[in-house]
This record gives C-alpha cells, structure tokens and sequence, in this order.
C-alpha cells in the first residue's frame, strides 16, 4: 500500500462558485474534483495498483487583497487486489 496526493489550486468566482455549488446539488460532478480523482487513479496505475481506497478530499479557501483561491487536496491509498483464487482456504 502506498499514499496517492493530487492536488488544485482553483480561482474564484461569486458566480461560477453559485452554478457549481447548485449544480453539485442536483447531482452534477464537478470538473476540479473529477480531474484531483483522475490524477489518484493515474499515479496508483505508475506504482501498479489495481485501486484507491480511503479517499479524503480537502477544501482551503485563501483570500486576500480582493482575490479567493481555492485549494483542493484528494488523498488515498493505493492497493494491490488479491483474485479470489489467489487467496489460500483455511482448513
């Protein structure tokens, strides 16, 4: 097992942040979060690892001098599945 990290930094807008937030209400995906878990997915298949599990995604938000930035950070464990058969039966 072995830790995956992708991560975003994201500027923001009043009117964009509104369309996403009512759109991942009503069950829309959005892009940053998908492209964070395409990256995970990515950098297990380098270290050839069939999943990810336990995945965290963290939200920051930074603002000053009149700009808010948002910093998105997904984490996981990559693993490496047995098959069914691979495992040994207990007597």
């Amino acid at each position: 097992m072995r830790p995956v990290k992708s991560d975003r930094l994201l500027g923001m807008n009043v009117f964009r942040d509104l369309f996403t937030n009512v759109r991942d209400l009503v069950g829309g995906k959005s892009v940053s979060t998908q492209k964070v878990l395409k990256d995970l997915k990515r950098q297990a298949y380098k270290k050839k690892a069939d999943a990810v599990i336990a995945v965290d995604l963290d939200y920051s938000e930074f603002s000053g001098a009149g700009r808010s930035m948002l910093f998105l950070v997904a984490t996981g464990t990559a693993v490496k599945l047995k098959k069914e058969n691979d495992q040994q039966e207990s007597p």
